[in-house]
This record gives structure tokens, sequence and C-alpha cells, in this order.
């Protein structure tokens, strides 16, 4: 078995090389076994349209039996509606099979155990569990059922628009996305122009990572040209969002969360709102300026939900678009939920999207950038920078290296998922912005090279 498939939130890989049908069939029998010793009995079980994902939702339904826990079949759904059903239904977990947004030949399985997303240690208990071949035994019951349809009535439930009538156009980029957002935003009364709703896991189209600026080129083309209020776009399994505003301007993750946490603390003042450490600084100084509790946290859907648990956080979100609601929501990451609380909000106001968030002040700003530094010496390397730096900069150790200077900040940070370092910069100026960035990228450079 390849090791590499465990990673720090999930369990992934290619289909055929480091996902086998025998690697899958053994991972069936080691996830069930961690679920018995956990005192899991009744698991829910879902799907994406990637061509290996009903066999493997197979070797899980079998796998899941033989260690005896009882199988609720949910089909081919979103994530979020496989999180939904662990809420709603009574399950005592769940496992979504998907590749995400991750090509067309990667497969994986996010667990959960409870409510809780499983991360790190527990992921590592996964494997030690699969190379012993130690495994529960017992037999247990399958079940299918239709959530789909209950999901949707929820969300439906969940949202009130205004007397605004929008036009929005929804990108599914051939992922899962759209199989709840179309329905769901059309039950809304949404006129809505739809692009690559129906799932094709050869995403013929474009890769869904809305993260990606390509790859939200026929979002931003197609608002223009129907003069829709929006965009809304969509990852490979519907749990992260992104947005596009009325004149094609991406609005990341960051400034959704203004827009989002403004709203959140109207209804709960002082509310204790995450953000990770990728975020601007103008994230931070909105939520306070307008009496929120911000807090800095480490990025990883699996990480962040577990801290919103611990500070009863109304709101979390990351720069990926993972954006996850605990106000009048369930906590998860959910971007047709998350897209749903845009509409609410721009439904009430003759406001734009793009007037809704003139007043932030003007930063600059890369993207996530990344260098390639090895497994073994990436972890190292960010410590390295981070004591070089604390001799003359506050630096923020929460995850990886955020150094503060006058004018910006810049994070030095280890992939989780990745052998690479991952790097951005901010700042008030472009001046500013490539002093810093220079700065940082000199220093990481010495410090990689110095470990080869």
């Amino acid at each position: 078995m390849n090791t590499n498939i465990f990673r720090e939130y999930d369990i992934r890989g290619i289909v055929g090389t480091q996902l086998t049908d025998e690697t899958v069939a053994t991972l069936s029998l080691a996830i069930g076994t961690f679920f018995r010793r956990n005192n899991a009995r009744v698991i829910a079980v879902g799907y994406d349209a990637r061509l290996s994902s009903p066999r493997f939702c197979d070797f899980l339904t079998e796998g899941f039996n033989s260690a005896g826990c009882d199988v609720m079949l949910i089909g081919r759904v979103p994530t979020p509606v496989l999180y939904h059903t662990v809420f709603t239904r009574g399950t005592d977990g769940g496992v979504m099979i998907t590749g995400s947004h991750n090509p067309p030949d990667h497969n994986g399985f996010k667990i959960c155990l409870g409510k809780q997303t499983l991360f790190g240690s527990q992921i590592q208990e996964i494997k030690n569990i699969a190379l012993a071949g130690e495994f529960a035994e017992g037999s247990g019951t399958v079940e299918m059922i239709d959530v789909l349809s209950d999901y949707c009535d929820d969300i439906v439930s969940k949202i009130s628009l205004g007397d605004r009538r929008l036009k929005v156009v929804v990108d599914g980029g051939n992922g899962m996305g759209g199989v709840t957002a179309v329905p769901v935003y059309e039950r809304l009364g949404v006129d809505l122009v739809k692009l690559f709703t129906e799932p094709d896991s050869d995403f013929p189209n474009h890769h869904p990572d809305p993260t990606v600026t390509e790859n939200l080129q026929d979002c931003i083309g197609a608002v223009r040209e129907s003069g829709a209020d929006l965009g809304i776009a969509f990852d490979g399994d519907g749990d992260r969002i992104g947005i596009v505003d009325e004149t094609g301007r991406i609005i990341w993750g960051d400034e959704l969360m203004v827009l989002l946490s403004r709203e959140v603390l109207k209804t709960n003042p002082g509310a204790t709102i995450i953000g990770e450490v990728k975020c601007s600084q103008n994230l931070y100084n909105d939520i306070a300026a307008h009496g929120g509790n911000a807090i800095m946290f480490k990025a990883g859907h699996s990480l962040i939900k577990a801290k919103m648990k611990e500070t009863h956080a109304a709101l979390a979100g990351e720069m990926s678009g993972h954006i996850f609601f605990a106000d009048r929501f369930y906590g998860f990451d959910d971007a047709t939920y998350a897209g749903a609380r845009v509409l609410e909000i721009l439904s009430k106001t003759d406001l734009n999207l793009s007037q809704l968030l003139a007043d932030l002040p003007p930063t600059f700003s890369t993207p996530e950038l990344r260098v390639d530094c090895s497994d073994e010496t990436k972890f190292d390397v960010v410590a390295r920078i981070a004591e070089e730096f604390a001799t003359t900069n506050e630096v923020i150790t929460i995850d990886g290296a955020r150094i503060i200077f006058g004018h910006g900040w810049g994070l030095v940070r280890a992939s989780n998922t990745q052998a690479i370092l991952v790097l951005r910069f901010e700042a008030d100026s472009e001046k500013e912005l490539n002093r810093i960035r220079s700065l940082v990228e000199a220093r990481v450079e010495s410090a990689v090279s110095s470990k080869q």
C-alpha cells in the first residue's frame, strides 16, 4: 500500500496506481474498523461523478459490513449533502468518495466521525490499522435513501430573499455543485444562466477549481454578456465557492468573508469569526471594526471546523472558498448555502456587489505562490524563516510564519498536502509589496538551498 495516500485532511490518490482495487478494499476494512473502535455503527456513504466512485462505493459498503457497520447509501451527491446527512439523519459517521477539484484520474475519501471531519492523527490511525491488517469482524445492513430533496428543502427554508429579482450565472465546472445549486436557487426565485452544471468527470470545459483565475473566465464572460448581478462558481465536489461581481471582478475568499461577516454581526453582535493565515489584514480589521471577535487560524477545512466548535464561532472562511456557517446553519462548508447567503444579502439592497465592498481600503497582494521543497525539509525551512525574522519583526506562527511589516505582511507556510512551500504577500502599495516579497523570497531561497 502506498502510504502517501494518507494526507492531513483526507485519504486520496491516483486511481489504478495509488488507489488500486486491492488498496481500496483494504481501506474499507480499515475505516470500518476505525469506526467500530470509536463506537460508530451507522455510516452514511456518498460519492461524486468520477468513473471510479461507484466501484469504490461498493468496496466501502462491503468492507464496512464485514467490520460490523450498517451502511446508509445516499448515492451520487455533492460533499455538503453527505455532511448534511450526518447532521440530520442520526448517523454515527460518514464517508464521501470524491476527488474534489483534482484531475479525473484522482479520487479519495473525506471521513466524518460523528459530526467532525477527520484530520491528522485520526487519518494516521486508519493508516496504522490498514498496515497492521487486524480488522473488526461482524455483519451489517445496507439501506439506500434519497436525501437530495430533503437537503434542498432545508436550504430553501433557511434563506429569505428580498424583493429584488436577481440574475445569476452558475458555473458548475461539470463538478457536483450544480446538482444542488440549480434547484435551490431556482426555487428561491433567481433567474439563472447555467454553465456546465451537468456532472462530467472529464471536466471538458474547465477545471473545477474556483481559486484559479483561468477557471473563472467562462463565468466572468457570462456575467458581463448577460448583465448578471453576480457569478457563482463551484469546485468539483461542491464545498468551495468562487464569486464574481457584476463587473466581472473576482471576489476572493477573504473579501467574500468581509461581506458575510458584516451581515452575521448585524444579528450576532460580538460574534467570533475565523479566518485563516492567508487572509487579508482587511478581513481582521473589518471584523473588529464591526464589533466582532476575529481569530486568525490554520488553513484546512477539518482544522477550521474543529476550531469553530471550540470557540463557538458563527462564521469561518478560507481563501480557497471553504465558507463555514454556524449562523443559521450546521457549521460545515457548503458552497450552495454560502452562495444562497450572498443572494440573500444582494436581494435586500439596491447596491451592486462591487458597491457593497467599495469601502475596503485598497491593498496590493499576490496570489498563492508555490516553491518546491521536499516533505522532509519544508517544516524546517519555515521554522528557520520564522526564527530569522523574529529578531526584527513580529511573526505569527499559528500556521507557518506570517511576518508583519509596517506596510504589509508576508506568509511562508508548508503545504499539508504537497512537497511545496506556499507564499503570499500583501501591502498597502505596489512598492511595499515588491519590497516585502523580494526580502522574504530571498530568505526562503537561501533556506531551501541550505537544506538540499
